[in-house]
């Protein structure tokens, strides 16, 4: 036992170092020559140092660096990576989302919730619909209450949070009345999807759903949001003037850390995901002095621990596995994005975005990452879909996930205000997170 736990920590770190190594370089070739956010150049190395490429081969006596984990008995249910590689990735995401709510707004946030509301809404049931049509329409489901229908569906319904989030912190676009919105609509769409998962799950598993208990995940999931926005705003100074008065090096950093940590974990407890209960913690002190005091110390434990995130979430693409229905991917990629925009994009026109502001909110919602791939990974463990309908919900998920940042970043460095009725450059964010005007 001793020595397999030494084994196993011994790849752990091999693996942290090549997944490091690999993001970086994969950053640098972005902002240095193909001058785009480094988030895709860690997203592509994923692909190429993962198991289903470079990682899988054998080196030598050792074996394979990053093992598919289906061979050998260890991994998470459809995820191709060891349970403590993918472990840590996922404490780096609650990192990267804790520092992104630090930086954010929190009147900005408020005052978009709004807006961020009806976009979350119209990025959820286009996709829902156009994913179950064209399911039934290719033969793969027999009607849109087909399991297989609700599957590929609830995977096109997703956003990934982290995926904009990290482009909107490179650019510096975050407090930005789109980068808000954009926040605020991926937490509520995360909600959300919650819902339309437990449908789909039930009746997947041939269970008689009853719509009291849709109700009551719903009602758990968004009261427990709520809670933990309202608990972080009211106890944010007095949590300041707490974490401000240890003098020990570092004690504030560890224990903010540790703030987001719980956060998170209470979040996953009530049905939601790690990062929202990191990002509401983290936009709940926002606006105390603690969150200037700690942008440059904890700058650098993002640094150090997201890209691994990143280059894990490229890591789980499985190119050869998309090839068996290769041709409904692709039709069903292109209605993810089309859906994405349009309908995230339409309620932002009508809350006031010109059409710049539309396409900025639209294409911000585009990436499913994470979240598409833990829906698609339950629906092939529980047998709703087989092989090629997962390969086909990687597909999506990788170019939604891969196009976003390119077609994001020249949305936001080209042309003025995304509001309809403003002709002045938008604001940047000021030191600290704060924005220097409204």
């Amino acid at each position: 036992m001793e020595n397999e736990l030494s084994l196993a920590i011994m790849r752990l770190v091999y693996q942290l170092a090549a997944l490091l190594i690999a993001a970086k370089l994969g950053g640098e070739v972005c902002v240095r020559y193909l001058k785009v956010p480094p988030v895709l150049g860690e997203l592509v190395a994923g692909i190429i140092i993962g198991p289903f490429a470079l990682g899988g081969l054998s080196a030598g006596g050792w074996g394979p660096l990053f093992p598919r984990p289906a061979a050998e008995g260890s991994g998470t249910a459809g995820i191709p990576l060891s349970r403590e590689l993918y472990a840590f990735a996922q404490v780096a995401s609650v990192v990267l989302l804790f520092v992104i709510g630090l930086e954010t707004n929190l009147r900005q946030f408020l005052r978009y919730a709004g807006p961020g509301s009806l976009v979350a809404v119209g990025g959820v049931v286009l996709p829902f619909a156009l994913g179950a049509w064209a399911t039934v329409a290719f033969g793969f489901a027999a009607s849109f209450t087909d399991p297989v229908a609700l599957f590929m569906g609830a995977v096109l319904t997703a956003t990934s949070v982290g995926i904009t989030a990290r482009v909107l912190d490179d650019l510096g676009k975050m407090d930005t009345p789109e980068g808000v919105t954009i926040l605020a609509a991926a937490v509520i769409d995360d909600v959300l999807g919650i819902l339309v998962l437990t449908v789909v799950a039930g009746v997947g598993e041939g269970e008689e759903l009853e719509a009291g208990h849709v109700l009551w995940v719903g009602a758990k999931a968004v009261g427990f949001w709520m809670a933990l926005m309202a608990l972080g705003v009211l106890l944010s100074r007095p949590l300041s003037r707490l974490l401000e008065g240890f003098r020990s090096p570092g004690a504030a950093v560890a224990l903010a850390l540790a703030l987001g940590l719980l956060a998170a974990g209470l979040a996953e407890s009530f049905g939601l995901a790690l990062i929202i209960g990191a990002y509401s913690i983290g936009l709940g002190l926002s606006q105390t002095t603690l969150a200037q005091h700690l942008a440059e110390p904890l700058k650098a434990v993002y640094h150090a621990l997201v890209p691994v995130f990143f280059a894990a979430m490229g890591m789980m693409v499985d190119l050869p596995a998309m090839g068996g229905a290769l041709a409904f991917g692709l039709v069903i990629t292109l209605l993810a994005t089309v859906s994405k925009v349009v309908g995230a994009g339409l309620p932002a026109a009508a809350s006031g975005f010109n059409v710049r502001g539309v396409l900025r909110v639209g294409v911000g919602m585009l990436p499913r990452g994470e979240v598409a791939l833990i829906i698609a990974g339950i629906g092939l463990t529980r047998g709703i879909v087989d092989a090629d309908i997962f390969g086909v919900a990687i597909l999506m998920t990788a170019v939604t996930t891969l196009v976003a940042p390119p077609l994001l970043a020249p949305l936001f460095r080209h042309g003025g205000s995304g509001r309809r009725g403003t002709r002045r450059p938008e604001a940047g964010p000021a030191p600290g997170g704060a924005e220097s005007g409204p």
